[in-house]
Parts: C-alpha cells; structure tokens; sequence
C-alpha cells in the first residue's frame, strides 16, 4: 500500500489544484482575468488530504459505513514533521474561506417562484401581447403561443435553470464548465442584461411621472388638450385617437426625428432617479431584503391585478370586449409570422437568455426539482397573461362604448346646428333625449330615416361604430395602453384608479428591474471575491453607473430608441445566446450525460424527452425563428412613429441608415466575446468538451460543496464519494 501510495503525491497535488481553480472560476479552466500559477506545496496537499479524509469519515460515521484508511497516514514522515497539524489545516480552512464563499439561499421556494415570475412579468410585454392578440389571429395565435411555449419555452427555461442550480453559478461561469469553447456565451448575456437594464428603469421612470400626475382631478389626459396649431379644441382629437396621445407626447418631450439630439427631459430625471433608488434600496441588503421586497411587490400586483379584472366585469361594453377576446382566425395557424412572433414572445415572457434566470436559480440548493419550477413558472405566466389580456379587452369594449356614445351625442349636436343655419332640413333633426344607451338610440333613429335623408346626414357626420372604434387598438401596442388609460379617466373616482393602475405597473416594473440586476450582481460576485465582500458597495455603484447611463434614454429621441432595441434589436442576440447555450448542454456537454448528473442531483430519473428538445428539437426551432425574424426584417422597411410638433400628429418615418448600422454594430459587440473566447480556449489549448469525470458533478466538487449540499443528501453524496473511482487518478486509489 506504500508504495503505490507514496507515487500518487503529485497526482493528488494536482487533482487538489484542478479543484481549487474549479471552485474559484467555476469554469473547469482559467478563465479571462489573469490569475497567477497555483502552486502546491507538499506540506499543503497533505493537510488538504486531511481536511478531505475528514470529511469523508464523519460522512462515513452518520451513515453507519466502516472508517477507511486515512490517506495522510502513509504519507512520508518528513513530510508530516515540518508543521504541525493544526496550524495545516489552519492554513487550508482559511484558503477555503476565500475560494468557497457561503453562498446564501433564497429563505423559502415561494421567494424564488416570485422572483422568477417578478422578473418575467414584465409590464410592455403584457401590452404587446394584447396587441398580438388582437393583429395575429385572436385564440389562433394564442394556440400557436402555448404550443411554442411547452414545446421550446418550458425545455429553455430548465435548461437554464438546472445549470445555474446545479453550478451554483452565474451567466458568466455557469457555460464554461459545460462547454468551454463557448464560455463567451455568458459574456455576452452579461452585456446584453446591462443594456436591458438600461432602458427598463426608463420605462418604470414613465409610470412613476404618471402615478404623480394621477393625483390631480381631473386627471391631466381625461380632456382633449389643445393642438399646437390651432385656437379652439380639436374635434378629431376624441374622434379618432385617444386624449391621452398628445399629452403622452408633451410629457416625453418626443423630438421629431431620432436624429434629434437634445439634454434629457427634466421632468423625468428625478422620477428616473427615484426607480433607480428604489431598485438600490430593495437589493443593498442581499437576498434577505430581496426576497421580502418581491413577497411584498409580486402579491400585491396579483391582488390589484385579480381586484381590476373583476371591476372590468362590471363596465359598460365589457361584454363586448370579451366577445372580441374569443374570436379566431383558423387560417392564421399557417401563417409563418404568426408562429413567429409567438415564438419571439415565449422567448420574452420566460426571461430566458439575459442570464437572470441561470442567476436566480443559483441561489437554490441543488436537490431542488427545476423541471416542476419551470413549469410552475410557466404556467403563472401564462395565466397573468390570460388574465391581464382578458382585462385589457374588458376595459378596450368599455373605451370603444363611451367613446361612440360621445361620437353620436357630438353628432346630434351637430345635426341640430346645421338644421338651425338652415343646411339640412327638419327630418333630419335627430332625438333631442339620448340619456340612457345615446349609440342604441341615435342609431335606431338614423337607420330609420328615408335614405335620400340618410345620405345628406351622413355627408355631414361621422360615423359612429363601436366596433371599429374598437378595432383601432390594433394600431399598436402603444394604443392599447393609451387607450386604456383614457378608459380609467372615464369611470367614477377616475384619481383613484388611475393611482392603482400605475401603481400596478410600478410594482411589476422594479420586479423586473430587479431581475435585471441580480443578473449583472451575481456573475460579478462570482468571478471577483471583492464584490463579495463588499455587497452594498456593488449595489451603489451599479445603480449609480446604471443611471448615469440611462440619461441617453430619457433625452427626446430616447424612446425612438427604446422602440428600436426592445421591438426590433433584442430578439437577434436573445436568439443567438439561447441557441449557444442549447448547444453547451446538449452538443458539447451531452444531453443524455448532464440528465444523468440532474438524476444525481435531484434524487430521481428525468424523463429522456427533454434530451431530445435540448438535442434536436429547440435549435432547430431557434434557428428557424432566427431566420424568419431576419427575412420580415429584410422584406419591409424598418420605421418608426414620429412626432410632428407642427400638426401634433404621428408621422411614420423610416429609421436613418447610419442607425440601422449602429445597431449592426451592437449585436456585433455583444456577441464577440463568443468568438474571443473560442480562440483563447484554442491558444490555450482547452478540448471542446470536458472528459468524462471532469464536469460538474465529480468527487471533487462534491466535497468542496460538501457544506452546502442539504442533510437529505448526504447518504447520495457519500456514494458518488465512494462509488464513482474513475473520478481519481489510479496512482490515488488505497486499497486494503
């Protein structure tokens, strides 16, 4: 036994480096930042054996097995005399502290389900999906949605989830342990949260400005304002496009063209500052006040959600509005945009890609069941999409119903005047009463008319449909949400629910900020030990540096740019990293393989299938989504909706070439750490894959997180210490 132990002392030295340099980059190999040569001594290797072995034996004592052979005990004598045990294992304990961080839990599961769904809800994407719903099939493209999601969307979303659980580890090392040659992927999902993050809190910076203007009575959008151009109101302005559209536009400060420069808008740099404080404030304190905060954030947006939903029921019109809901274009299943926009969407409500959700899975303990979290997570997003769209159509049929009641009192009224001047004759003066249901009866009366009568009216007035009227949601999502904030200034205590309303969006808003930032917070954290240390110093100076750069959004042509990054830049990147990191788990790493270490980890067998989705199926949908995406790029121009301040209208213009470049050049950008890396990890000489025994879930690394594994798993993680042999170097195997 001596002798073929006494031969293994370098082998075992640098098995100890390889887990150190494992635990420290969480990559397998070195990673970017330059780090000195690890050196170890044998007095170090020996105390670490020790450190091991002891381990191993009060593992071996709970579960009843026999004490093995203690491996510094035919260690040579010399090497045991140069200092004493203690002061060793001193040394390696304090090393340990260093390398292997107490990375804290989230307090309960509940906190992290609402993290994930906080983060995915995001309150645009719940507007856009109204609009898709509305411009893409109805309940035809909601089937295709929910087809795309457990089909592409529920596999991504665990794939993510089971590698930053499994790794305890950020976007940035998470994909270098699985794959090292396309480590860069998590670089790039880095780079691509931070500009997110940059524009969300610009958004929620809107809602606060709104909730402020909310407490005036009436609120500020319930009248039409006064058009630049003219002395007297305008009468198109209620006819045809919501009050709120033109004081929207003043609000902003909209330039009108992106070309145009400008300092940001005053009035939105301290509400923009204030979302930024309350994103520093609800994180300073970790996961502990991070957790709480999203308890508090997630379940009062879902009771105003649940309270708003059931007062919509009860509107005018909302009847109406839900017979919208249900209809259903059969032919708009093979339409290849319709499949799609949805797939783009499932990519978008899961959160994946941006790294956040590989990050907020990070802080779970690894037996925890990811496969049922990410259908959880699933399904409550697809539910508050429901519920939410269901609402939004409610209060649209409500809208369009006093908007057209207001079309046919404005009529009437313009009848009368015309037959007063003599134009018209006195058949057509209409109903002097409309009180009660004026669209009903006005309606009643003009279809009753002799049609020689009924043409000359209708040359004079509008006409007042409340189906078109409410088909013009269609124009965007942006009128969606005009709309319906015109809507609330219609209904009794109009301050009231408006203040709930936005504060609703405010609430969902900083839960995806929040996301956001633990996305960028954790890989920082797991690559440099001083933002460890200094939590509270990273919070502050990240929203510092967040907000700072943040002005380019809020000057007049930022939210030109908002629209282009959020509607037409981030699928691009979004699908790139995705298929990347599809590829690291089931090409590089092996599906069937990292299922196996999952069965390991959570204590029982995952069903094959999702291999296969890893494997076949999900790139070659991403792929095809890619390619679909590009060509509706390329077959239509790319424009955007400005703001004449002249006419105060909306003008469609086409965005300037050298800003189309521009966002060339930034997919560039975001994606070149993949290609860099590749060719760092091809000078150094690191194989595409890792060896059998050298990937995530070996001996090694099983100690090294021996203290953070729960008590249920300490009988499965002694036999993966004694069972799997083929992890050591043979010169290291003791036998009796």
């Amino acid at each position: 036994m001596k002798t073929e132990a006494q031969p293994s002392t370098s082998s075992l030295a640098n098995t100890s480096l390889t887990d150190t340099v494992i635990s420290d980059s969480g990559s397998g190999s070195q990673t970017w930042e330059d780090k000195g040569p690890v050196t170890w001594d044998a007095p170090s290797w020996t105390s670490e054996a020790q450190v091991s072995a002891t381990r191993i034996a009060e593992a071996q004592a709970r579960t009843g097995q026999p004490k093995p052979i203690s491996i510094p005990e035919v260690a040579p004598a010399s090497v045991l005399k140069q200092k004493p045990i203690y002061e060793k294992v001193q040394m390696i304990e304090k090393e340990e502290s260093e390398v292997l961080y107490a990375r804290p839990f989230w307090s309960s599961k509940a906190e992290y389900i609402l993290a994930q769904v906080g983060f995915s809800v995001r309150p645009d994407y719940l507007w856009r999906f109204t609009y898709l719903w509305l411009n893409s099939g109805g309940c035809s493209f909601v089937a295709v949605y929910i087809f795309m999601l457990f089909l592409v969307g529920v596999p991504l979303l665990f794939l993510e989830m089971a590698a930053g659980q499994s790794m305890r580890q950020g976007s940035v090392g998470v994909w270098k342990i699985f794959a090292p040659w396309i480590g860069g992927v998590g670089y790039s999902s880095f780079m691509v949260c931070f500009i997110v993050g940059l524009y969300l809190n610009v958004m929620n910076s809107w809602t606060v400005f709104y909730m402020s203007q909310s407490f005036q009575y009436p609120v500020p959008w319930e009248k039409c304002h006064l058009t630049a151009n003219s002395s007297d109101f305008d009468p198109a302005c209620e006819r045809t496009t919501p009050s709120m559209y033109f004081w929207y536009r003043q609000t902003l400060k909209a330039s009108d063209r992106i070309e145009d420069g400008g300092s940001p808008v005053s009035s939105l740099v301290l509400p923009f500052f204030i979302c930024w404080c309350l994103v520093g404030a609800f994180m300073i304190n970790g996961l502990k006040s991070t957790g709480k905060v999203i308890y508090v954030l997630v379940l009062l947006s879902c009771f105003i959600i649940i309270g708003l939903f059931i007062r919509s029921l009860l509107l005018e019109g909302a009847k109406f509005g839900l017979q919208q809901l249900v209809v259903a274009k059969i032919a708009d299943v093979y339409n290849v945009s319709v499949w799609s926009v949805a797939g783009s969407h499932v990519l978008f409500n899961t959160g994946i890609g941006l790294g956040s959700v590989a990050s907020l899975a990070s802080y779970m303990p690894q037996s925890n069941n990811c496969l049922s979290d990410a259908f959880l997570v699933s399904l409550i997003n697809l539910l508050t999409l429901v519920i939410i769209t269901s609402f939004n159509f409610c209060v649209l049929g409500f809208w369009a119903t006093v908007i057209t009641h207001r079309c046919c009192e404005r009529n009437a009224e313009t009848l009368s005047n015309l037959i007063a001047l003599g134009k018209l004759p006195t058949a057509a003066n209409p109903p002097a009463n409309l009180h009660g249901n004026p669209t009903s009866i006005y309606n009643t009366w003009l279809n009753g008319l002799p049609l020689s009568i009924k043409s000359m009216v209708l040359q004079e007035v509008t006409e007042c449909n409340i189906e078109t009227q409410f088909l013009k949601a269609k124009e965007g999502p942006k009128f969606v949400f005009l709309s319906f904030l015109e809507a609330m200034s219609f209904l009794p205590l109009s301050v009231f629910w408006s203040f709930i309303f936005f504060l609703v969006l405010l609430a969902m808003g900083l839960n995806s900020a929040m996301g956001i930032v633990q996305g960028i917070v954790t890989p920082l954290q797991d690559n440099f030990s001083f933002y460890r240390k200094h939590t509270k110093l990273l919070i502050v100076g990240l929203s510092t540096l967040m907000f700072v750069c943040g002005h380019f959004f809020i000057r007049p042509s930022g939210i030109y740019f908002i629209r282009l990054l959020s509607d037409h830049w981030i699928v691009f990147p979004i699908i790139v990293i995705v298929t990347l990191e599809t590829m690291a788990i089931s090409w590089a790493y092996g599906a069937r393989r990292f299922l196996a270490d999952l069965m390991t980890l959570l204590g029982h067998p995952i069903s094959p299938i999702y291999g296969w989705l890893w494997l076949c199926v999900c790139p070659v949908a991403l792929l095809i989504l890619f390619v679909t995406v590009m060509v509706d790029l390329c077959m239509q121009p790319v424009t955007y909706v400005s703001w004449d301040s002249s006419t105060s209208k909306e003008v469609l213009q086409p965005y300037p070439l050298w800003i189309l470049l521009l966002m060339v050049t930034l997919f560039a950008i975001v994606i070149l750490p993949v290609p860099a890396y590749l060719v760092y990890c091809l000078t150094r000489g690191i194989p595409f894959r890792t060896k059998s025994g050298e990937g995530p879930i070996t001996a090694s690394t099983s100690l090294s997180l021996s203290d953070e594994l729960t008590p249920s798993k300490d009988v499965q993680k002694e036999e993966i210490l004694q069972g799997d042999e083929t992890e050591y170097p043979s010169t290291c195997r003791v036998t009796s």
